[in-house]
């Protein structure tokens, strides 16, 4: 069974950072991309950052370049987003996901979808 658990969420000021997880169980990192969707309140869901690691393709929305980076560590088939210089609309429901969607971004690729880690910035 394939899982993807989110961890890392929470409240923070702006200007302040957070590192997500995604622990993923039940299949071969390589196989698929990897990454993370958000949704914010009454908002559509939007992709945020995906990575391939059987060859490094990586993929940012233009509103989180140059603060976030997606990492992965193989060995651990983990998953990771630092978000640095967090802006209030960066408040989100995040999510993990995996599948051949990077870095289309398209959900309909999405395989499997974690339950999400909440992430909340005050100005």
């Amino acid at each position: 069974e394939v899982q993807l658990v989110e961890s890392g969420g929470g409240l923070v000021q702006a200007g302040g950072s957070l590192r997500l997880s995604c622990a993923a169980s039940g299949f071969t990192f390589n196989d698929y991309g990897i990454g993370w969707f958000r949704q914010a309140p009454g908002k559509e869901r939007e992709g945020v950052s995906c990575t391939r690691t059987s060859d490094g393709t990586t993929y940012y929305a233009d509103s989180v370049k140059g603060r976030f980076t997606i990492s992965s560590d193989n060995a651990k088939n983990t998953v990771y987003l630092q978000m640095n210089s967090l802006k209030p609309e960066d408040t989100a429901v995040y999510y993990c996901a995996a599948g051949d969607f990077c870095p289309s971004g398209d959900a309909q690729a999405i395989h499997n979808w974690g339950k999400g880690t909440s992430v909340t910035i005050s100005s």
